[in-house]
Parts: C-alpha cells; structure tokens; sequence
C-alpha cells in the first residue's frame, strides 16, 4: 500500500484563495497546495507515479516514498491501493501536489491495519503526483494493452476506411518479442505498410489506431491478438515461438498519410504525399494547371504531362484527361501532391496504352500546380445564370451527338436547373425583363428537362425519364417531344396502355411527325407480340384443363 509524511512538510496550508474541495459524496477531501502544470488528468489503468508522506489524524506516521527515496508507482482504478487514494490522485494534475483527507470507508474501514492504522481511522495523507504512463485496454478484455511511453504531437490519430473513407500507410519503429524476451522483429529504421494489412501481427494495426504522431508505446499483447488465426504460419516462420505466446512491443508512430477513397468504391485512390495550402479545391469547369505523370506498377511511364515552368491545362469534367483523375485532382487543394491509383473502369482511352487494361490499374504522381474556380451559381446574377445553362447545355447537346449520353445528362442535371429555376422566377417576377426574357428562360428551363430525358432513354433509365417528360407537361401538355419520350419509356417498361395514350396524343398534335409515326408502329407491333404471347398462354391453360 502506499503510504505518508514528511516532516518538512505543512499539510495545512493550501494555497490561498482555494478551499477544500470534497470528491465523490462519501466523505474524500482534497486541499491543494501546489498547482499541476497541465490540464490532463490519468485515466483508470494508467500507471501513476507519486511521492507521499500520511499519517493517521491525531496520530503517527504511517510512511512516506521520501524515506525510501524512490516514488511510489501503482496502477489507477485497479484496486492496488485504498480507493481514496484511486479516486484522490484521480483528480490530481503533472506537478499538483494536495492533502487528501482520507474517511475511513475509503481507507482501511473498521478493520483498520494494526498496528499503524486503528479501527475507523480518517488518513491525512500529502500527495505529489510527478507523472503517468497512460495504459489502455484496447479490446476492453485485457487482450491488448498500450502503455504510452511518449506522448505524441497534435490530437490526430489514424482511422480504417470505415471511419475515414481511407486506407493509412503507417511507417513505424517497432521491436517485437515473446514475453521470455525472445525477439521476433525489429525495425529501427520505420517500415511501411496499410494499417489494416495485420503487419507482424493484428495487434499493432489496432494500436496505431489510437496513436498520435510521434507516440510511442509499449504492448502487452495475448496470443489470440498477436497471431490469431495465423498462428499456425507464424509458429512455423518462428520456430521459437512456445504454443500460446503472448508478446510484448515497442511501438513508435513516425508518421501516417492518409490515402482518400474518391469515388467510394476503392477504384480511384489517392493518396496525399505533400498537404496543399488552404482549403479551396476546384469546382466542376475550373481551369486546372496540373503536373503528372502515369506509370504502370513496376514503373514503367506511359505518360507525362506539364513541368512547373510550364503545367498543363485542362477544364475538369470536360473530358480532357481521363475521369478517375479528373475526379481525384478536384479533391486536391494548391500546392497538394498526391500519388493517384485508378482501376480501368475509369480510365477509358485517355492517355492510357492497351497494356493498361491488362494490368487492370495504374498509378499517377500528381502535383496541383494552381486554378482558377468556374464562378458558382449562387454568386451568379439571372442573366450569367441563363447564359451559363444555355452554354451547358449546348455542351450536352455536343456529348450526346457523340454517343456520351452519361456525360451529356450530367451537363442537364440538378445543381443546374435548380439555379435555373429560381433564374426564371426572378425573371417572371422583375417588371424589367421583357416578354421574351421570361420565355427564353422558360423555354431554356423546358429542353435542359427534354434533352436529359432523351439521355436517360440512352441509358436505359426509363423512370428518370418519366420523371422528366412529365415536368415538361405540367407546363406545356401538348409538348410533342414530351409526350413522344415519354411514351418510349413506358413502351420500354411494357407499360402499354400509357404508351399508347401519350403517342396517341402525339400524333394528334402533330401527324406528320416521322419519329412518332414510327413509334406509333412500334408500339402495334408490341401490342400484336403481346396479344399472341397472351393467346398462347390462354391455350395452354384450356389443353390442359381438358
């Protein structure tokens, strides 16, 4: 136990102008007589170090760590000293110094310890608290704990793409050993490895996800977390390793960079190797000026474009560069370095030889040189809104001539007519706009629907073209090229009775219509292939009830 007094102490006087504070409600004092020198306090678990001298009230001195001349250590929350010593030193700060007023059912009770300690003794004890190891109960069932040897910088500390959208590449410094002292692994220099690989053993990747930059630590690890279900291999990789080993490791946190999950799929990821400047990224038609190069995995360059006297430029999504990079760099700020590895479902033709397809993935080194933002919709007046969606949608019109129909209904979607339409009710409602403002306004507001429409017909995404064709005829009923796309995707969907009715309507408005015509015809042919597939199981039905 431990236990206090020093005679050249003076336990009753505090420091001036703080009182007596009572801990928890059974009776725990404390009176501070120095100040800590932080704000933490330990935690249960943690290893502390203290000096003390106590002694019973009205009575003798029952010890002090200054008559053995070494501090006394012991673990916080675990029992190994008197719970008012547990919950005292709980509160206490690096450097505090305080009397504690120990009641006698936070001490030894009505037992007492004979014969220092009598029955029902209130303790007096002055305590210094000079430092803690923090120690951590990983697992929360003694599997794996972590005693922080040096504290690290900062608060960051790496996470698992569940909690981060990443995977960290984490050089350390570790030295692996049984708890018989045997050494299994060192590395005195760093290594580097994903956090989730279960590097040397599983423990260390949970470990390092609770370490901060420059940490170290030591690990008492069980067997089940050291080898787990790769015991086996590692029994037979070292043939020291006594069956049900538990280890013990030094760990050492150097650095992590935190590798982001751009499209949320792990086929394109990025992986920072310098941090930008401020917080700005590019917007969708930002000029970018970029350095890069790709390469295959063994090294190989297959291409390189700009230098820093001379980057090269593109407007993202405009189908310059491929869109896995596309996407990856408008993650990246000024200044930002980043080693980009993108699969082949997003690469296309772009730069990229047949040999990419084989190897199924490619990395590019990556440095955003600067850019300028396309200027966003909100800071926009009505007027740059018009003439901004009539330039997007003069693009779509270009990528859906190419066969781009994906591409092309990104140039028609939301964020767009969304600004749009509040464009065209400023504009039905400013008295300075004239007549053929208002339905300019209208009219662009009506073919971005139409025209993504006719995208999503390409795709193969019939609903979302309803959805579209029948916000055009809420406005105007008889829009020909709404009813005509909307009855092609209900003809697509096998609904046929409202195919037929909008192309009926159709034809009504305009009978001379080449393409409703033929629509007209593909829907009878339909109706005939149906009207035979229904015969047909009418008679199965009849053979076989005769």
């Amino acid at each position: 136990m431990a236990n206090s007094s020093n005679s050249n102490s003076t336990p009753e006087s505090g420091i001036s102008g703080i009182p007596d504070r009572e801990i928890g409600s059974q009776g725990l004092r404390k009176r501070i007589l120095r100040r800590g020198v932080s704000w933490r306090t330990p935690f249960p678990g943690d290893e502390v170090e203290v000096h003390y001298n106590g002694r019973v009230e009205g009575g003798e001195r029952i010890g002090s760590s200054h008559d053995r001349g070494t501090p006394f250590r012991f673990k916080l929350g675990q029992r190994e000293v008197i719970e008012g010593w547990d919950d005292g030193v709980a509160t206490m700060k690096k450097g505090e110094k305080c009397i504690l007023t120990i009641p006698p059912e936070l001490g030894y009770g009505e037992a007492g310890s004979p014969p220092l300690i009598p029955p029902n003794s209130i303790l007096i004890f002055e305590v210094e608290l000079l430092s803690w190891n923090s120690i951590r109960d990983l697992k929360g069932d003694g599997g794996i704990l972590k005693k922080i040897t040096r504290e690290g910088e900062g608060w960051a500390t790496p996470g698992d793409a569940d909690e981060v959208l990443a995977v960290l590449v984490v050089p350390v410094i570790y030295d692996t050993k049984l708890e018989n002292g045997t050494s299994l692994s060192k590395s005195d220099i760093g290594v580097e490895f994903h956090i989730n690989d279960g590097h040397i053993c599983p423990a260390i990747s949970h470990a390092l996800k609770t370490m901060r930059k420059g940490e170290k630590a030591e690990l008492s690890v069980k067997f089940h977390y050291g080898f787990g279900k790769f015991g086996n291999e590692c029994l037979r990789v070292y043939d020291a390793i006594p069956s049900k080993s538990n280890l013990n490791i030094k760990l050492e946190l150097v650095s992590w960079k935190r590798v982001i999950d751009v499209t949320g799929d792990g086929k394109v990821l990025k992986k920072i190797i310098k941090a930008g400047q401020g917080f700005d990224r590019p917007n969708e038609g930002a000029t970018i000026k970029v350095v890069y190069a790709g390469k295959f995995r063994d090294g190989t360059v297959f291409c390189q474009k700009g230098t820093n006297e001379d980057p090269f430029e593109f407007v993202s999504f405009e189908e310059q560069i491929n869109e896995g990079l596309d996407r990856a760099i408008m993650t990246m700020r000024k200044g930002e370095q980043a080693l980009v590895t993108i699969s082949s479902d997003f690469l296309f033709d772009h730069d990229v030889p047949q040999r990419m397809f084989e190897d199924s993935t490619c990395l590019y080194e990556v440095e955003l040189i600067d850019f300028t933002k396309d200027k966003p919709f909100w800071k926009m007046d009505t007027l740059e809104k018009l003439n901004a969606c009539e330039t997007r949608k003069l693009e779509g019109n270009a990528l859906f001539q190419a066969g781009k129909f994906c591409r092309a209904s990104k140039k028609y979607e939301k964020e767009r007519l969304d600004a749009l339409k509040c464009a065209v009710k400023y504009v039905e409602f400013d008295h300075t706009f004239t007549d053929e403002d208002r339905s300019l306004a209208n009219a662009l507001k009506l073919s971005c629907y139409l025209n993504n429409a006719a995208c999503k017909v390409k795709l193969g995404e019939y609903l979302d073209a309803v959805t579209l064709c029948s916000k055009v005829l809420e406005f105007d009923s008889s829009n020909v090229k709404a009813l005509y796309r909307r009855s092609q995707s209900y003809l697509r969907t096998s609904e046929l009775e409202k195919a037929e009715a909008d192309i009926k309507r159709a034809l009504t408005i305009d009978p001379t219509n080449r393409d409703v015509r033929m629509e007209y015809k593909t829907l009878k042919d339909r109706q005939k292939e149906y009207a035979k597939y229904q015969a047909g199981i009418f008679s199965t039905m009849l053979s076989k009830m005769c």
